[in-house]
């Protein structure tokens, strides 16, 4: 199995040395780069074309949530798919974490995590088919003001089954528990989850789901 190249992304040295060591002795993962601001990983992702990115959300110069967005339409306008992007926090109730999220991150994870812990999310954003803490995603949708403006995804023109699997999508389960959910193939569900991808204009399932708090269509609590 080929290894999963990781981009390092944090303005302290000492947090980029910790990770380095505790990545680097795992089989699978490899450190291909670091930076230590944000507006050196455009330049840095050209380069290196990393799996996974770990982005921290406060920087200096230019922070997580700005250098997000540049990756993702970095790669839209090379026509390649963008890295993964796994959001660094101190704290899980920020607002840079949910705004990460909404602009296209994939994940987040303690930065005082264990080692076990962050390998896996690194894992589980790269291979996985899973809403990565699906709880704390509600948790934080939970914390913000609704869209006013915002009624349902109707607009989008989901379908009554597609609606189903999108409301399974937000409680974290994967294609193959929704497919036993629905007594359907998983074949069946990798095509509906890339219509609701579709239809709502996002990039994956963690921008869908939120876009399904921030419309009202799921209610978090």
């Amino acid at each position: 199995m080929t290894a999963l190249r990781l981009l390092l992304v944090d303005d302290e040295s000492l947090v980029r040395t910790g990770l380095r060591v505790i990545l680097e002795s795992e089989a699978g993962l490899t450190v291909v780069g670091e930076a230590s601001d944000g507006d050196e990983v455009e330049r840095l992702v050209e380069g290196t074309d990393p799996d996974v990115v770990l982005m921290d959300v406060r920087m200096p110069r230019m922070n997580g949530l700005t250098a997000t967005s540049r990756v993702i339409a970095q790669a839209n306008a090379a026509g390649r798919r963008a890295p993964r992007i796994l959001i660094l926090t101190t704290f899980d109730s920020d607002d840079y974490v949910y705004e990460a999220l909404r602009l296209g991150a994939d994940g987040f994870v303690l930065k005082r995590a264990e080692p076990e812990e962050l390998v896996r999310a690194i894992h589980t954003v790269a291979h996985s088919d899973v809403l990565l803490y699906p709880a704390a995603v509600r948790r934080l949708a939970a914390l913000r003001p609704r869209d006013a403006a915002a009624d349902g995804l109707q607009e989008a023109g989901l379908s009554h089954t597609e609606q189903g699997v999108l409301r399974l999508l937000a409680r974290g389960l994967s294609n193959a528990e929704i497919a036993a959910d629905r007594f359907v193939s998983v074949e069946t569900v990798k095509t509906q989850v890339a219509g609701i991808l579709t239809k709502l204009g996002v990039r994956d399932r963690t921008q869908a789901v939120i876009e399904a708090y921030e419309s009202g269509f799921i209610v978090p609590g």
